[in-house]
């Protein structure tokens, strides 16, 4: 274990010296407990950027890594979206093969050291784990390690990059720089296709960039990612609109055989309440962009953004989180969230409701806005409030909020952020009319291949889903990459 001593000099990894010599039984693996991540204090970390969680030390990830019984099934990898060998990247952990570790990763999933921060593996890998499902314990830190090995990858100056097995100079396009647009330019730049992406922002990284607040994912830790695509071949294109800039049409008579259209879901959603057009009142979309994207929080920049002193962020999912926990690293001095439902029915990850609550966030739950009042200038200065209780489940299986007679009241606000979910971009399909849309504007695709309804076009993420995990889109850009290749191979 000498490769290893070096790391075991602070006081909180003496513990597992023992731990880390030998060989163990799995009974005395289920034994161990779970790490955690140190993180910020509260108090700190609501001041700034700078990102909550500090990751594990190597000798915790290998201590955690001795959790993993490295099952006959392993059902955690069935419930990755994009398949990682998740056995397989934990042992090369525990052995103290890290370098290793971040190859195995990346064999199947293009974007390592995002998913481990912003995955939700409590719902699908963690969900999956045999401790989860048989021995009803904490499941084997799945997110922590996959989290540890890329950035130790990314911290070493050793960067891996997937083996191109051969070029076949065909000519194919991702239009959209999101994860579904990212995993599906990995995959097909392995199997050798020119890939080129088209970006709408000037920014590469889609809802990475513009939708999750440098304090859960750092800009730098997509960009190194997106590097890696390029050392591929990956070709980026910014500020390019298909659908405007040029059409589909123009880009095949520029050779392009197949696409894959991972445009997102970037059309906010409001509650069509009196008053939501005061200043003051923003979408999710808008706030967030201008603060992640467009570096409004820094006096450096002129980009403005209202930054008020009493902010409500209306919604309940991990975007509302992201805003409202926004809104308190600008000077917030009351920062709320209003929801229609109970805590326990919020979307949004538990984590992420936790680090809000410990960052002093008021949670205003079973509350819903009916009306915005403004001050002589227009701006919104007040909003009438009606408490709800919960009936029945609908169908999406949460209890029904229902509206308690004779509750409304009045409070003082000066920023309202809506974060009550988006709808597909609708550029796209208003720019292709032979293509087949749902009712709600998403993209209609074959479940199995994620084709549409034309020709070589595919489509994955949110403009199919209607709004989903970054790691849902990415299983749909992997997905359309393998059927693509085959559709290309049969045509």
């Amino acid at each position: 274990m000498a490769e290893v001593s070096e790391y075991l000099k602070n006081e909180r990894d003496q513990e597992w010296r023992v731990a880390l010599r030998g060989n163990m039984k799995n009974k005395d693996r289920t034994q161990l407990e779970r790490v955690s991540m140190t993180e910020q204090e509260p108090d700190k970390r609501n001041k700034d950027f700078t990102e909550v969680n500090s990751g594990l030390t190597e000798a915790e990830a290998r201590m955690e890594a001795r959790r993993c019984l490295d099952c006959v099934n392993p059902t955690c990898i069935t419930g990755c979206p994009v398949n990682i060998n998740i056995p397989k990247f934990i042992k090369r952990v525990e052995q103290g093969d890290f370098l290793e570790s971040a190859r195995v990763l990346k064999e199947t999933n293009t974007l390592p050291a995002v998913c481990g921060r912003v995955c939700p593996q409590e719902v699908q890998c963690e969900q999956a784990c045999f401790y989860s499902q048989k021995l009803k314990k904490p499941a084997v830190a799945i997110g922590h390690l996959e989290r540890f090995v890329a950035d130790y990858e990314q911290n070493s100056g050793k960067m891996s990059v997937p083996i191109i097995t051969g070029k076949n100079g065909i000519k194919v396009a991702s239009i959209g720089s999101g994860p579904a647009g990212l995993a599906f330019a990995g995959d097909m730049a392995k199997m050798g296709y020119d890939v080129t992406v088209f970006e709408a922002l000037h920014e590469i990284g889609g809802v990475l960039k513009y939708g999750i607040p440098e304090f859960r994912l750092p800009n730098r830790v997509v960009d190194v990612e997106i590097d890696v695509l390029e050392k591929m071949g990956v070709k980026f294109v910014k500020n390019f609109i298909v659908g405007a800039t040029a059409s589909i049409e123009d880009l095949q008579e520029e050779g392009f055989k197949a696409f894959m259209v991972g445009s997102g879901a970037g059309l906010p959603n409001f509650m069509h309440i009196p008053g939501e057009n005061y200043i003051g009142i923003y979408s999710s979309n808008e706030y967030l962009t201008r603060v992640n994207l467009m570096n409004a929080a820094d006096p450096e920049y002129d980009t403005p953004v209202i930054s008020g002193k009493k902010v409500a962020v209306i919604g309940g999912g991990n975007t509302a989180m992201d805003a409202v926990r926004t809104s308190k690293r600008l000077g917030a001095e009351r920062s709320m969230i209003i929801y229609r439902r109970s805590i326990e029915e919020m979307p949004a990850r538990n984590e992420e409701i936790k680090h809000a609550q410990e960052e002093g966030v008021e949670f205003m739950n079973l509350h819903n806005p009916l009306e915005y009042y403004a001050d002589e200038n227009g701006r919104v200065n007040k909003m009438k409030v009606q408490k709800m209780e919960l009936g029945e489940p609908d169908a999406s299986g949460r209890r029904r909020p229902i509206p308690i007679e004779g509750s409304e009241f009045t409070m003082e606000v000066d920023t309202v952020v809506v974060s009550v979910g988006v709808s597909p971009n609708p550029l796209i399909p208003s720019s292709m009319k032979d293509l087949e849309v749902s009712r709600w504007g998403t993209i209609i695709v074959d479940g199995d291949s994620m084709h549409s309804s034309v020709k070589g076009v595919f489509a994955g993420g949110d403009i199919v889903r209607g709004g989903a995990t970054v790691i849902l889109a990415m299983g749909d850009g992997r997905k359309a990459a393998e059927s693509m290749d085959k559709f290309l191979k049969s045509t």
